[in-house]
Formats: structure tokens, sequence, C-alpha cells
């Protein structure tokens, strides 16, 4: 496995395979890998000839007060995970690389799909996002891009762009990877306390309870969304960001359930934010 720490040597490498008829599936990371990640690099593996994983923790997209510089990492750990995986090539640039001094150009989307759910909550988030992932994609040259569903707005944001900016790829959502109780796997889990991760099941159940009652006929939003604010409420230490339901496509506002819906959830354990989705469709 090889690993580049240099945009200029990954897109050199990249050129390489793609000229060599290879095709590249990148799974874009900000490291500390869980069996969630891993879920992606073995669907790269399946898919693609060629498996890049990027390894960045992207400051522009966290705000001012969260949690950059407490991020876990560990690229060591995260390399070693790589190869048994057998990833072709890890490129874990630098901030500076990335964003030399006197960097000035961003990617930034504009509408509904990026300024509710985690863009009310976190401004600045998306502009982030849309800009690294830009970048990595014109470094890394992929003919498909891997994303897991945990991160639903995060997905839909990057799917628009790629239409929208003529990037020449697919985007392959990845089902949401849990642990045996059901908790989404995040590298933020390792924030919480013993007791907190037992609260923390309350997001899944919660899910799941939406789910169930949808599939029992009803199909009021505000109702489905009670229930699940009753439920997640009785964890003593969450505290509710957003539960929303919103059109799965786009993120538009609905007035009752029907075709496919998104219902995602933002709810804070202690300092740590933990984020969940379940995709309905009736």
């Amino acid at each position: 496995m090889l690993i580049f720490e240099t945009a200029q040597a990954m897109q050199a490498w990249c050129k390489q395979q793609k000229k060599a008829g290879q095709t590249i599936g990148l799974v874009p990371t900000m490291g500390y890998l869980h069996q969630g990640h891993l879920s992606l690099v073995q669907e790269a593996r399946r898919q693609c000839d060629r498996v890049v994983v990027s390894i960045f923790v992207n400051p522009i997209q966290f705000g001012v007060g969260e949690d950059l510089d407490k991020y876990p990492r560990d690229l060591s750990g995260d390399c070693q995970l790589l190869e048994e995986a057998q990833t072709d090539a890890v490129f874990a640039p630098s901030a500076r690389d990335m964003y030399p001094e006197a960097y000035a150009t961003f990617v930034e989307m504009e509408g509904t799909i990026t300024n509710r759910l985690c863009g009310a909550s976190r401004p600045g988030h998306f502009r982030g996002v849309t800009t690294v992932v830009s970048k990595l994609f014109n470094i890394c040259l992929p003919d498909q891009a891997f994303f897991g569903q945990k991160d639903a707005q995060q997905v839909l944001v990057i799917e628009k762009m790629v239409r929208e900016l003529n990037f020449p790829l697919e985007i392959v959502r990845v089902p949401i990877k849990r642990e045996a109780d059901g908790l989404a796997m995040s590298s933020r889990n390792v924030y919480l306390s013993s007791e907190q991760r037992r609260q923390a099941l309350v997001l899944s159940q919660a899910l799941q309870q939406a789910g169930a009652i949808i599939g029992q006929g009803e199909r009021d939003p505000a109702k489905i969304i009670a229930g699940m604010q009753t439920r997640i409420e009785s964890a003593p230490e969450a505290r509710i960001d957003y539960i929303e339901i919103y059109r799965a496509e786009d993120l538009a506002d609905i007035k009752q359930i029907e075709g496919k819906v998104l219902i995602a959830l933002a709810v804070k354990f202690g300092n740590t934010r933990l984020i969940d989705n379940l995709l309905v469709e009736v």
C-alpha cells in the first residue's frame, strides 16, 4: 500500500493508473477509521480496480467552538486497517498542502439542501465539505466515490454538486453500519462515557419507532416527530439539536408522508453531537 502526503504526488499516481486503464474508487474520510469506513473500502474494492482512501481532518468544515483540535486521529492505526483491507493508496495530506498560504477558492452551494439540518446547526460546514471534496475529486480522479448513508445530507449535497459541476464520476451510497445494539458507527462515539453510550441507543430506537408507526399507517410528520422527541428525551443526557422529516431526494418540506422520505436527527450527549437517519418509502 502506498501513502501519499502531497496533492501533486497523489495526482501523478492516479494519472498513471488511469493511463493504464484502471478504474479508481475513492473513499474520503477524516480518519480514526471504524467498520463503517471499512464497509466503504470493501465496496470500493468490489467495484473498482484501484482503491484510494483519503485521510484528512478538514479544518474549513469545522465551526468556531467545534471539535477540530480534539477530533480523534490515529494515522498509523488507520493505515494498518487499510492495508489489511487491500487498499492501494492512502492520501494523507497536511492542511498546508490542501490550503496553502493565501488560499481563497471555495465551492459553495445555496438553497434548502444546505441551509437546514446540519447546515442550520453548523453555518459554513457544507462550504467546507464541498470545497474539500471538489479538491479530492480533482486530485484523486475517481471513477466512483463512496460515501456512507449516515451522513445523509452530505451525500445529497455531494450528489447535487457532482451533477451541477459536471464531475465525471459516480457517487455510490453505502448503507449505515451499526453496532450490534443499533448505534450508528461514528468516530465521535469514542467521546461518549459508558452511560452516554448506553443512553445514545435511544437514537436508533426512535428511528425504528418512527418507521414502525409509518408502517402502521401514520402519515403526519408532526405526530411522528413528537413521538421521536418523547422517546429521545427519556434519556437524561440527551439534548436534541433537530428531528426533521423531509423529501428524501432534495430535503424539500412535506405535509404528509408519501414517496421516499428522510427522517434525520442530531442529538448531543454531553459535548458529543451524534447524527442518525432513516429512509422510508411508502
